[in-house]
């Protein structure tokens, strides 16, 4: 069939043909009227739609297989019939293929072929596409882009573009991966420009909104703890003056206690915009609850940086109503000053926050400077340090279980938690101690008697739940890990399946090629490896492809207040999206009510953990659900 043979109905309308020499469908042989009709536009599409339809090398395969039984008068029926069921074939599977396919003429121009796919991704329908040029897709900008690649393409024959940003008329820009390829005749000669589009628009967008969370508050927006401490190491690496300003918002519990923890919220939100708009060309990032800090660069004396402070204090005691009543900030700050008070970062941020206690103990709403004997908080900080030395020896450590369950709210395991009774300070926040055990080494000891506890004690549990186990980085730093986690189950008894071992980020960062080594021979060993506190850090979407993890555990951060903020909510579902794209289990921290659950459920996430279904407690708390005797003695079904 030629390319005059049927111009009107033919899917090749617009191409050119050269004259002088055979079309490219008389290398198959196609002499004989009636294969001439079998293969013609009819019999090809009988619809009508004006579409190249493209074979696999197995289609091909298949009609050459045709033709070449063709080649007897006889069979020339059986041909035409195999060749019809081809094309059906074909044309189904391009209509259905995700993927828009798009094919143009190489000499008009013209578009002869646009599947469903393309329909979509271009928004419009094929009818007002097909014999039309470039000019009916995109705009002008965009156009002389697509006219070079034309010419770049026959070139070079083939052209693969990532994360391509196309335009079309009247269309969001999208995010495309292209794949382009010139397709020739039996000559050698090219004939038609084939385009594969792959729309990878919504992947980047969910990539881009975990990315932004990893260095942003979620409630707030502004820059979180790793992003503030690289702004600061960034800073004190240049050697100029800069202040450090640690602030702290004034009796918010007494907010949450009077109003509930959404009108605290509401009031760090507040708050954190007008810190943005006082704090001018400065840096202000949110650390966790109600910590600010603010990084002053190229910091004059102590009256311009007073002057700073105030300025942040009256813009945030501005009166605001919350729940009906008024209410006025107010806020305490500490500054410490570099190169004057410190020489690096950690000891420049632990003399603000020096400087921060001082100014809250003189009955806060006030700002004060560092001033040497200001340290106090860092010599309690080593006496605790000294004290937790001691803690194991003395019986002082417990340890509590925190249910994991089914969105329904059945318990399929419990997380252990290490806690600690000080004899003279009563019970010590995990947030202090933990970095005391870590910064002298300790958590190595603490870690090993957590981790034999544990299994002893799931070992005994009637029910065979799971257990999880919280790793610290500074464990994979020193000492055999593996070799200590495999004799500790040998000794329990505790089947390896049943043990989860938790890791953040920071186990990775360090040395992530020594951390790999370790997390695949753990996995060996049959236990399961969990990505603690998802999406926090600075990479956690690339350490997914380094290492095979069990399951991912989205942060609290995420999930509180997901049915009040729309971006809270848009970035677990973009969470849980790629979590299902790779088959991976999620578990969603931090879940403390019931619209919270309906919200995960409706997002398809499987397991939760938070105070709506169980507090961290003893494990005597959970007698039942482990199957074991009642308090009068019975048993208890499990």
């Amino acid at each position: 069939m030629r390319a005059s043979d049927d111009a009107a109905g033919s899917p090749f309308a617009g191409a050119a043909s050269n004259s002088g020499r055979r079309h490219a469908g008389d290398g198959f042989g196609l002499d004989d009227p009636d294969i001439r009709s079998a293969c013609s536009s009819e019999a090809l599409n009988p619809a009508g739609d004006q579409r190249l339809l493209l074979p696999s090398s197995h289609e091909i395969s298949e009609i050459i297989g045709c033709l070449e039984i063709a080649d007897g008068a006889s069979e020339a029926e059986s041909a035409k019939a195999q060749l019809r069921r081809a094309q059906e074939v074909l044309s189904l599977v391009i209509e259905n293929v995700p993927d828009a396919i798009i094919v143009k003429d190489v000499h008009s121009r013209c578009y002869t072929m646009f599947n469903h796919a393309a329909e979509t991704l271009i928004g419009k329908a094929r009818a007002d596409v097909i014999g039309k040029t470039a000019e009916a897709l995109y705009p002008d900008g965009y156009l002389q882009i697509v006219e070079k690649e034309d010419e770049e393409l026959l070139e070079k024959g083939e052209l693969l573009i990532d994360d391509h940003e196309i335009f079309f008329h009247g269309m969001a820009p999208r995010i495309v991966t292209l794949n382009r390829k010139v397709l020739r005749d039996v000559y050698g000669e090219p004939q038609f420009m084939l385009a594969v589009i792959h729309d990878i628009t919504e992947r980047k967008r969910a990539e881009e909104r975990i990315a932004y969370l990893a260095r942003h508050d979620s409630m707030t927006g502004l820059p979180n703890r790793a992003t503030f401490n690289e702004r600061l190491a960034v800073a004190i690496a240049r050697g100029a003056r800069l202040a450090v300003l640690s602030i702290d918002l004034d009796r918010l519990k007494e907010i949450n206690d009077m109003f509930g923890h959404a009108a605290g919220d509401r009031l760090i939100v507040e708050v954190a915009n007008r810190l943005s708009a006082a704090a001018g060309e400065a840096f202000v990032a949110r650390l966790a609850g109600d910590e600010f800090v603010v990084i002053a660069v190229d910091a004059g004396d102590r009256s311009s940086l007073a002057s700073l402070a105030n300025r942040l204090s009256d813009f945030a005691a501005a009166e605001l109503m919350i729940e009906g009543a008024k209410c006025r900030p107010s806020l305490s700050i500490g500054v410490a000053v570099f190169p004057d008070d410190a020489q690096d970062a950690t000891a420049l941020l632990a003399n603000a926050d020096a400087a921060l206690y001082r100014a809250k103990a003189e009955g806060r709403s006030v700002s004060r400077f560092f001033e040497r004997g200001m340290d106090m908080r860092v010599r309690d900080r080593r006496a605790l340090r000294h004290d937790l030395n001691f803690a194991i020896e003395r019986d002082e450590l417990s340890i509590h279980y925190q249910p994991n369950t089914k969105l329904s709210g059945e318990i399929i395991g419990f997380e252990a938690l290490l806690r600690w009774r000080h004899p003279q300070r009563g019970w010590v926040s995990p947030a202090d101690f933990i970095p005391a055990a870590e910064e002298s080494h300790l958590i190595v000891e603490i870690g090993e008697w957590v981790l034999r506890r544990v299994c002893q004690e799931a070992a005994t549990w009637p029910r065979p739940l799971c257990v999880a186990v919280n790793l610290s980085p500074v464990q994979f730093q020193y000492g055999d890990l593996v070799q200590l986690v495999h004799t500790i189950l040998l000794e329990t008894g505790l089947p390896p399946n049943r043990l989860g071992l938790e890791i953040t980020e920071g186990v990775l960062i360090q040395d992530s090629a020594r951390a790999l080594t370790v997390l695949r021979r753990l996995k060996a060993l049959g236990v399961r490896i969990v990505m603690d506190d998802f999406g926090k850090g600075y990479s956690s979407l690339s350490y997914l492809q380094l290492f095979p993890f069990d399951k991912i555990k989205i942060d609290r951060d995420f999930v509180h207040n997901v049915c009040q903020n729309s971006q809270s909510a848009a970035i677990v579902r973009a969470v849980m999206g790629l979590a299902q794209a790779i088959g991976l289990p999620v578990l969603a921290e931090g879940v403390e009510t019931e619209e919270e659950r309906d919200f995960l459920r409706t997002v398809g996430c499987d397991e939760m953990q938070g105070y709506l279904i169980g507090r961290p407690c003893p494990i005597e708390h959970y007698a039942a659900e482990l199957g074991r005797l009642s308090s009068a003695g019975a048993a208890v079904a499990s």
